[in-house]
């Protein structure tokens, strides 16, 4: 592969993983998984305020994670690919292994 191609790639590869990198996103994501739903519902689910949800929806939209809807005066959010609940349940995985090993220093170490 050509190495500018490579790096495109790469570029691309972070991107995502940092729309992936703050939890009010995660939260989103996850919410979005179940239905689509407009700002309002998101907030109110979320317990977030309007201006936080629709600065992390725009970082979302920007990375290709949620698609859009307009219905009237209404924007509904959906999840652009199921596949991001499967990389996020994935790494939730990878993550409980990692507590259970340290949890199991500890338990060692005591």
């Amino acid at each position: 592969m050509n190495k500018t191609l490579e790096s495109e790639i790469t570029q691309l590869h972070a991107e995502i993983c940092a729309g992936l990198a703050d939890p009010n996103r995660i939260m989103i994501l996850y919410t979005l998984a179940q239905s689509p739903r407009n700002v309002t519902e998101i907030c109110n689910e979320l317990e977030m305020p309007q201006s936080l949800v629709s600065r992390h929806l725009k970082v979302l939209r920007e990375r290709g994670m949620v698609t859009t809807e307009r219905h009237g005066t209404v924007i509904v959010y959906t999840l652009a690919d199921q596949r991001l609940i499967q990389a996020l349940d994935l790494l939730r995985a990878v993550m409980h292994e990692n507590i259970a090993k340290r949890a199991e220093l500890v338990n060692a170490l005591s």
